[in-house]
């Protein structure tokens, strides 16, 4: 009943999570098509770590954070539904990424 009651409210308000924050750590690993690991926040209150940047053949792309099942195949913990919201994130990742690689590294 709660559950049922709490996702009316949600749908009621109409408003999607913002994204507040985005962290990028460069992955220092040359032959690792694995370039970077993202965080992001939304409404300053939820947060998804372990988003991954990859390099691949077309250039660069994220993939969710997983785990892998009894049959061999990853599935995804967390992920955007409406594309939107995945193009939104794949922007502003791919952005935070390429500020922080433009960053003198140590």
């Amino acid at each position: 009943m709660y559950v049922k009651m709490y996702t009316m409210m949600i749908k009621e308000g109409n408003e999607n999570m913002k994204i507040s924050d985005v962290r990028v750590r460069i992955v220092k690993k040359d032959d690792s098509k694995l370039k970077a690991v993202a965080s992001v926040t939304f409404d300053d209150c939820f947060v998804i770590h372990d988003i991954k940047v990859i390099e691949g053949n077309e250039g660069f792309f994220i993939a969710m954070p997983s785990r892998k099942t009894n049959d061999g195949e990853y599935k995804d913990i967390a992920h955007p539904i409406k594309t939107e919201t995945r193009e939104e994130l794949i922007a502003v990742i791919l952005k935070a990424f390429e500020e922080e690689k433009a960053k003198p590294q140590d």
